[in-house]
């Protein structure tokens, strides 16, 4: 799938361009694929690829200035993708990302997005932030995004819930679903839906804490590492393919508050890295795992 675009060149006369490739891996897919980039007149800026022996499959991202618009460099570039059966996607470096984020009660994550994209940070735009629970509606209107909030306190008002988020989805041209601390399990049709484009974020402990306020049981368990894990959203919960995992070390002389702040201050900073990357085409899944090019 080609993410929307513009159809002739920007930024003077040029334009830069991100290439992602997926395809069965075979010899010669990189000159093939840069002899046909120099015959357009691109001009490679970033190149990294890897083969996964796993999976036998070759992912490739490229980011390539180019004076021709869109049009002309996926003619140049179609036979390539055909002769190798390639997957491949072509966007503008740095074009913010159509993304809708859903949440709960809790702050952090989502306050942690609005303010980097509004900081120029965060290659995002967000049109909505949709929620089960009232209480965020003022953080959404501090940076100017529409807020919709709605009970979910029973299956059928699960269901209208979800049938709103895919509404959302089509009206807004979503790209990708953000689930920024949003405490409840999607149905496995949603996640079938949403499939490759939603990202979670939980806390990680080893041991793992189930059930209610898991920083009070990690401390009474004396734990010493806390740490974060942000995943693509799958109907097994929480075993999604991982984008990014975050540790920091604590003793016994944390209290459940601290641990929980700490805590936050993780989730934050490790969905943020995780949108980050989707949002630049560096996020790549192969099979039960990620293939992430920094």
């Amino acid at each position: 799938m080609t993410p929307p675009g513009p159809t002739t060149p920007t930024n003077g006369s040029t334009t830069h361009w991100v290439l992602t490739i997926v395809c069965a891996d075979r010899p010669g897919i990189v000159h093939a694929v840069s002899g046909a980039i120099v015959e357009s007149g691109g001009n490679i800026t970033e190149s990294q690829q890897f083969s996964s022996d796993d999976t036998g499959t070759f992912f490739m991202r490229l980011q390539v200035q180019s004076a021709v618009d869109r049009a002309a460099f996926e003619l140049h570039l179609a036979p390539v993708v055909a002769r190798y059966g390639m997957d491949l996607t072509l966007d503008v470096v740095g074009r913010p990302m159509r993304t809708l984020v859903l949440v709960s009660t809790a702050a952090h994550c989502l306050n942690d997005l609005l303010f980097r994209e509004r900081a120029g940070q965060l290659p995002l735009e967000m049109p909505l932030v949709l929620s089960n629970h009232p209480q965020l509606s003022g953080l959404a209107e501090f940076y100017g995004v529409p807020f919709e909030s709605r009970a979910v306190t029973s299956p059928e008002q699960k269901a209208e819930f979800e049938a709103r988020v895919l509404d959302a989805v089509a009206e807004f041209d979503i790209e990708l679903v953000v689930l920024a601390r949003y405490m409840q399990i999607l149905s496995p049709e949603l996640c079938d839906a949403l499939a490759g484009r939603a990202i979670n974020i939980h806390h990680s402990f080893l041991p793992g804490f189930k059930g209610a306020n898991p920083y009070r049981q990690a401390h009474a368990r004396g734990v010493k590492l806390i740490g974060a894990t942000a995943h693509f959203v799958t109907s097994d919960l929480d075993e999604g393919p991982i984008i990014e995992q975050n540790v920091v070390r604590v003793d016994h002389s944390r209290t459940p508050a601290e641990l929980m702040a700490i805590g936050q201050d993780e989730e934050s900073r490790t969905l943020t890295q995780a949108v980050t990357w989707f949002a630049e085409h560096r996020v790549l899944r192969d099979g039960a795992r990620t293939i992430i090019f920094k």
